[in-house]
């Protein structure tokens, strides 16, 4: 099953989607992570994420692109943290933004059909009402067309507001 987590910055997404792999039962964890630490900030960002799921039995494996290999245990509950880091490193890395859009939703759907439980962290930086330049607009543009698809393919959609998980679908 999909699971797609949506909320603004520091909303409470991470810990609430974080809750459901818990509260799954499963106990084989992958958390996916899916940022490249460039400076302090990130560096900041990645620990503190750490530091939430420490002791939840959580493995955690780098996922910085989409075509990343990949080995997950048997049905597990797997955590992608998070669709705009991931989105944003295809977009502006070595393969450009030409078929990004189908190399992620192609791994995401690889991911589906592998994990028992997928939940996957998005957020709606594309929804500030700020003009942009091109290039960010069409990033932008991107991370909405994923967080659409992905919502199709979910069974259940979330957006986390001020620290409580709103039940989009079903």
């Amino acid at each position: 099953m999909l699971i797609l987590v949506s909320g603004g910055s520091a909303s409470g997404k991470s810990a609430f989607a974080e809750s459901l792999i818990v509260l799954s039962g499963l106990s084989s964890r992958v958390y996916l992570a899916t940022m490249q630490v460039r400076d302090k900030e990130s560096e900041a960002r990645v620990e503190r994420h750490r530091a939430m799921r420490a002791d939840k039995g959580f493995t955690t494996v780098e996922l910085p692109f989409a075509d990343s290999p990949l080995t997950l245990p048997p049905a597990p509950a797997v955590l992608l943290e998070d669709l705009p880091n991931l989105a944003a490193n295809e977009f502006f890395g070595p393969a450009g933004p030409g078929g990004a859009e189908g190399r992620i939703l192609a791994a995401l759907d690889r991911l589906i059909c592998a994990a028992e439980l997928l939940v996957v962290v998005t957020g709606e930086v594309y929804s500030d009402g700020v003009a942009y330049d091109g290039e960010t607009a069409a990033y932008l543009a991107l991370l909405a067309a994923l967080s659409r698809a992905l919502a199709r393919r979910a069974g259940a959609v979330y957006e986390v507001v001020c620290g409580i998980p709103v039940r989009h679908k079903p």
